[in-house]
């Protein structure tokens, strides 16, 4: 119960600090939300995307799952993705994985990991589709943070085929999508793609608006 007592604390030592500096900040903040950005990110702790780009509440909408995955059958997110694209009109989504990822190494696992089975059973399919290519890396490290990269470039693909994005863009809308990768070890993210509303998109995928 400490712990738990201590992050109460800490809220209220941080409430404090932000009317010090500024009387209005939470009122103000409290009228309307306005993000630059949907986040879609894997729910690992050591990952809180506000921190890691030094945002501040209000910039960063957020999804956050394991693996940072982008499902089509998943309500949760589609929700998520339907209000930040139609409502919030975010101009930037940002699919962000993170190099060491328990979820993907379940994936390269044969391990029985419970309901989780169904889940990285996703990842298993980008694993499918480009075994040829990571099991030529000897190393289980670089394997990882191989299928980290290629799940993350899989997941933006993923945005794509979705009527959601597909109408945005069919509306003019002017939205980007990026695909981030978080080095645990230097703090620091580093970009794997990045698609405009111009991308092409397969004719098996494409919806007719």
């Amino acid at each position: 119960m400490e712990k738990i007592r201590q992050l109460l604390l800490e809220n209220k030592a941080w409430a404090q600090s932000k009317v010090d500096i500024d009387s209005g900040y939470f009122s103000n903040m409290a009228l309307d939300q306005n993000p630059e950005y949907l986040w879609i990110g894997c729910s690992d702790s050591r990952v809180p995307e506000s921190e890691i780009t030094n945002s501040t509440p209000g910039e960063i909408f957020v999804h956050r799952n394991i693996a940072n995955l982008v499902i089509h059958t998943d309500l949760n997110f589609l929700s998520v993705l339907n209000y930040a694209v139609n409502y919030l009109k975010v101009p930037h989504i940002i699919v962000c994985g993170h190099y060491n990822c328990g979820g993907v190494k379940a994936a390269l696992s044969h391990g029985n990991f419970g309901l989780i089975n169904n889940w990285v059973r996703n990842i298993k399919d980008t694993y499918f589709s480009n075994k040829v290519e990571i099991e030529k890396i000897t190393d289980e490290k670089g394997r990882v943070n191989k299928l980290v990269e290629l799940s993350v470039v899989a997941q933006v693909r993923n945005l794509t085929h979705t009527s959601i994005i597909q109408e945005a863009w069919h509306n003019g809308q002017p939205l980007h999508i990026h695909g981030w990768v978080y080095d645990l070890n230097s703090g620091k993210l580093n970009e794997l793609i990045s698609l405009h509303p111009d991308t092409e998109i397969d004719s098996v995928y494409k919806y007719d608006f």
